[in-house]
């Protein structure tokens, strides 16, 4: 590719986004008092010197303060896979606060059960518990598989995303050993006392550091998301069970991701048998919401010890957790919203998104490579696609990407902002994928020259 030509496409557009958007820019200079001019950190991570301002969101569209409307395929990084604002999870919302009132009193609601059938439908895990977070349900999933196994470790793979979970912050470094994973803040000791890591894909890595007798659970993404979509290769996952099963050591599934795969997730599509299974962010609508689930021989062990606390200090809950709100919010969006149907729906249209990218790719005969899980589509600068998280993580190039972002949303089109990835919801149309085809084959033809 002509890098020079590529930063000059880069200015080109960066100029063109700060004149389209003079609000969002305002906003973002007068935010003096936000650490990092932003609520959360995270929001920074955007093509171009500022990040635009959110007016309004419905649907698969959002609007900029600025009065762009864009078709959204970020869709809040997951969160708002149910779309923005959904009609039933809205009306939930109403009723619970506003007419019913009350959304934290710190006692359950009937809602409660049917979510945790419902969740048992499609994951097949027996018993569940609530949670505020992804984040919070996997830190409490560790510390009961730790508890019950009596190990310390717990084992993840290199570049997968599980929060801001400690124990998961480590790759796999040049010598082949675990190494903290760059960029990591604050961490409270050397992430290798408390962690142990392998590349997905890579049984033979797997069955050597669970050979040390250590590791409580493997926490996994089925598939790896947040570095790029990895896909597990024939006969791996069924490995990684076997190979877990065979050390005496746990295995999570977090779904927070993989949630596009269908209405229960890779578990479900894969036919896979975790011991506890962890998910956040979609499940609630919009509404913070998380839950874990565990097997029935598993929740029996753990019910049966009276040596931990799991009513007060045990440090398994939290204060807002399983509030009246969030579990009304999650019972709508399962219900009504992210229905098997709904994700039949999503599934044509990012089988269709995948086709354009991959026609608009191999048209300009890019090295590129195009992944989909379910709902979930992403391209890759590398071909073939990565088949590891330190690969797909190398395959990383910040312009071209940043590039490839600005031209996308200064013609009215968002993606995922930590990588190229788009997530079809409910509301999303042909004519919105159509749309992305169209602008991404514009994006690459300048880049051809």
């Amino acid at each position: 590719m002509d890098r020079t030509r590529l930063h000059a496409l880069l200015a080109r557009e960066s100029a063109e986004a700060e004149r389209r958007n003079p609000r969002s820019r305002a906003a973002y200079a007068d935010a003096g008092h936000l650490f990092g001019r932003v609520p959360m950190t995270w929001m920074n991570k955007t093509a171009g010197a500022f990040p635009r301002y959110l007016a309004t969101a419905r649907g698969a569209r959002v609007t900029d303060v600025d009065g762009h409307t864009y078709i959204d395929f970020c869709l809040g990084d997951t969160g708002a896979m149910a779309g923005h604002s959904p009609a039933a999870v809205t009306e939930a919302v109403h009723r619970r606060f506003a007419e019913l009132g009350g959304a934290t009193a710190m006692l359950p609601t009937e809602d409660a059960e049917w979510v945790g059938a419902e969740l048992t439908r499609r994951f097949g895990l027996a018993r569940w518990s609530f949670s505020l977070t992804a984040t919070d349900a996997n830190r409490w999933a560790i510390r009961l598989a730790r508890a019950v196994t009596g190990r310390p470790k717990i084992l993840v793979n290199s570049y997968s995303y599980h929060g801001s979970v400690d124990e998961s912050l480590i790759v796999v470094g040049p010598d082949g050993k675990g190494a903290p994973r760059p960029g990591n803040v604050g961490a409270p000791c050397d992430v290798t006392l408390t962690s142990r890591v392998a590349e997905f894909n890579d049984l033979d890595q797997l069955e050597r550091e669970l050979a040390h007798g250590d590791v409580a659970a493997v926490l996994m993404e089925p598939a790896l998301t947040n570095i790029g979509i990895v896909l597990p290769e024939p006969g791996y996952l069924d490995g990684v069970r076997a190979l877990t099963r065979q050390y005496g050591t746990l295995l999570i599934n977090d779904e927070t991701h993989t949630f596009s795969a269908g209405p229960g997730g890779c578990t479900a599509a894969w036919d896979l048998e975790p011991d506890l299974l962890t998910i956040g962010k979609a499940i609630g609508g919009g509404i913070p919401a998380g839950a874990y689930g565990l097997s029935a021989d598993l929740a029996e062990r753990l019910l049966a010890r009276d040596d931990l606390d799991l009513v007060d200090m045990g440090g398994v809950g939290g204060t807002l957790a399983g509030n009246a709100l969030s579990v009304a919010a999650t019972r709508a969006t399962l219900e009504h919203v992210l229905t098997d149907e709904a994700f039949d729906h999503m599934d044509r249209l990012a089988a269709r998104f995948e086709t354009g990218v991959r026609s608009a790719v191999e048209t300009h005969g890019l090295p590129w490579s195009v992944s989909r899980l379910g709902a979930r589509t992403e391209y890759r600068f590398a071909s073939p696609a990565p088949r590891t998280g330190t690969e797909s993580e190398a395959a990383a190039d910040p312009e071209l990407e940043d590039f490839l972002h600005l031209y996308l949303a200064n013609r009215g089109i968002l993606l995922t902002p930590f990588h190229n990835m788009a997530l079809m919801c409910p509301d999303t149309t042909e004519q919105d994928v159509d749309t992305h085809t169209a602008v991404f084959g514009a994006a690459l033809l300048e880049l051809a020259g």
